[in-house]
């Protein structure tokens, strides 16, 4: 208790990034559940090694904390490369204490935002993401009933806003979004929802099947993930296996797959991998598991470039490395824009939303005369 104490006062009083980093070749031995464990503001990144760990405990010890994963490391000797991945975030963070609310101006709304915090006011619901590291992005699925209409118009129907700090610097914004009716059946899906439908669907197919090994029904969860994979090959894009969104979380459904050809591989590897990608899908967060090489969905620049300082130094530990102070000022020197992209963006999505605001005004003015 006291040590989340502890945690949860640098978070807040200084603005400190923190994070847990637990990793276990066994099972809990002492103490109390700990999958029970209220974890408050502080991320737990979980790894599990070897072949005794409890994959069940730390999975649910990652996502009762704000924004953890739990990685699974069958070969002890990548442990050095997936620790990498979760130093590459946390000497990252862009953002921290991200929340979101959205409101509907008119009609219902579901808002889906895998397993982060939500809380609901008045018809508002809120988001708590935490903190996001740099490249990092969040996607919100919201799920509106609307009124049916005959002819295209344009109408504010849903309020976004969101209050993050980055360097010390509270900031806050507003923006409300616009419908674009079609009088036709099915509209169009543009690229960025079309993604997040189809990481969440992904997600939810990878648990149902889980599910179904679990209750001993190991032939229906495979057609299951072979469900999942007929859907990936039906999505409208110009090629399908030419996509490197769709051809990763084909090869995510391809592992899982193989990983379910027997309950022995199921209970060895199967589960871990399974819960492993549920957690990092629904944190929309990279989590070491399988092939770290191929596997890079919610990777980051910074994690791809020390997975490669990760596997020189597992071949000449040896061999200087450079410090994170020198990467920071690689990636500088590439984009030195990069530090200040969250308050420009900040502020040129204020001043846009300003113009939209007079832009109305004048319209309605307009149409009054």
């Amino acid at each position: 208790m006291q040590s989340r104490s502890v945690l949860a006062d640098r978070n807040l009083s200084s603005g400190r990034v923190v994070g847990v980093m637990l990793m276990s070749d066994g099972q809990q031995n002492h103490g109390g559940n700990a999958a029970d464990v209220k974890i408050g503001n502080a991320p737990v990144y979980t790894f599990g090694f070897g072949a005794d760990y409890d994959p069940t405990v730390l999975n649910a010890v990652a996502r009762n904390s704000m924004g953890g994963t739990f990685s699974v490391v069958n070969d002890v000797d990548k442990l050095t490369m997936a620790f990498s991945q979760c130093l590459a975030g946390l000497l990252t963070v862009l953002v921290q204490d991200l929340t979101v609310t959205v409101t509907p101006v008119e009609d219902e709304s579901t808002v889906a935002a895998g397993n982060y915090p939500q809380t609901q006011d008045a018809g508002s619901v809120t988001v708590a993401f935490g903190d996001l590291y740099s490249k990092e992005v969040r996607k919100l699925i919201v799920d509106l009933l609307l009124l049916a209409i005959d002819t295209e118009r344009g109408a504010d129907i849903l309020e976004v806003t969101y209050v993050y700090k980055t360097a010390g610097k509270l900031f806050d914004g507003h923006r409300a979004a616009e419908r674009h009716a079609f009088p036709a059946d099915d509209p169009p899906m543009d690229v960025v929802k079309e993604e997040a439908w189809l990481q969440t669907t992904t997600m939810i197919m990878i648990k149902q099947a889980r599910t179904m090994v679990d209750g001993k029904k190991l032939d229906d969860a495979l057609d299951k993930l072979v469900e999942a994979q007929n859907a990936l090959g039906d999505v409208p894009v110009a090629d399908p296996y030419d996509d490197p969104l769709l051809d990763a979380l084909r090869k995510e459904l391809q592992e899982v797959q193989k990983l379910m050809k027997s309950p022995a591989v199921y209970e060895q590897q199967g589960r871990p991998y399974a819960m492993s990608s549920e957690t990092s899908h629904n944190r929309q967060r990279f989590a070491a598991r399988g092939d770290m090489e191929k596997n890079r969905l919610f990777a980051t620049p910074r994690m791809d470039k020390y997975l490669e300082q990760a596997k020189k130094f597992d071949e000449d530990p040896t061999a200087p490395m450079p410090s994170a102070d020198a990467d920071e000022k690689e990636e500088v020197t590439a984009n030195p824009l990069a530090p200040l992209a969250g308050p420009i963006t900040f502020y040129i999505q204020a001043a846009v939303q300003a113009l939209q605001a007079i832009e109305k005004l004048i319209n309605n003015g307009a149409k009054a005369v």
